[in-house]
């Protein structure tokens, strides 16, 4: 495990805690109809899971985009990682991609969202995650973070304003990971990284800011 993960982890637990003292998950949540109790739960769960990545399947890759790594040069203690040998592990994040499509499930299971609302709102979240992500080689797919949740609150609050909420994390969870994760396989392959994860590393913070910011704005 990177210093890196570890450090974004414990910024955002920091952060978690510094919410729920703002009341602000309460808002969020409430607008999904999730208890204080079950919505602190989810998280934490999230942040948890984040740490878990499944191993998926391993694809035969190349490093034609990986010309600049920037951390080729970085000391072995500092950031560890097992070397490129031409194939790709794909991995799927517990916290930034299962967790989150199973709570998006939950969801359109109990909120009125028509099929073809669903499929328009992750359509348009999809293809502004895969417009603004970019590879970064060595490591993955990142992506700017406040983008996609604005997108998901403005389209879900055309499309279904009474459930704009439900609808806002649904398209911007999952848009993101397809826009900016399962569309992008095929750089993922010419990136010269030897794990990738889907819903983690760069995409896991837009991910779960997503779905967070997305309902708060809705």
């Amino acid at each position: 495990m990177s210093p890196f993960r570890i450090l974004f982890f414990i910024f955002a637990f920091i952060l978690l805690i510094a919410i729920i003292q703002l009341n602000i998950i309460t808002v969020a949540f409430d607008k999904l109809g999730l208890s204080n109790h079950s919505a602190y739960l989810l998280i934490m769960a999230t942040l948890i899971g984040s740490m878990i990545n499944l191993p998926f399947i391993t694809l035969k890759a190349d490093s034609t985009l990986a010309k600049e790594d920037p951390f080729a040069n970085f000391p072995q203690q500092l950031f560890r990682r097992p070397p490129f040998i031409g194939k790709t592990e794909i991995r799927i994040n517990v916290g930034g991609a299962l967790l989150p499509v199973i709570f998006s499930l939950y969801l359109l299971m109990h909120h009125p969202i028509s099929v073809i609302q669903f499929v328009v709102a992750v359509g348009c979240v999809s293809g502004i995650s895969y417009w603004i992500s970019k590879p970064v080689p060595g490591m993955g797919i990142g992506m700017p973070i406040f983008i996609a949740p604005i997108a998901a609150a403005i389209v879900s609050s055309i499309l279904n304003p009474e459930e704009r909420a439900a609808l806002a994390y649904v398209s911007g969870t999952l848009g993101v990971l397809i826009g900016a994760d399962i569309i992008r396989l095929k750089d993922i392959r010419h990136l010269g990284a030897p794990i990738a994860s889907i819903g983690g590393a760069g995409s896991f913070d837009g991910i779960f800011i997503t779905g967070f910011i997305a309902v708060l704005l809705a």
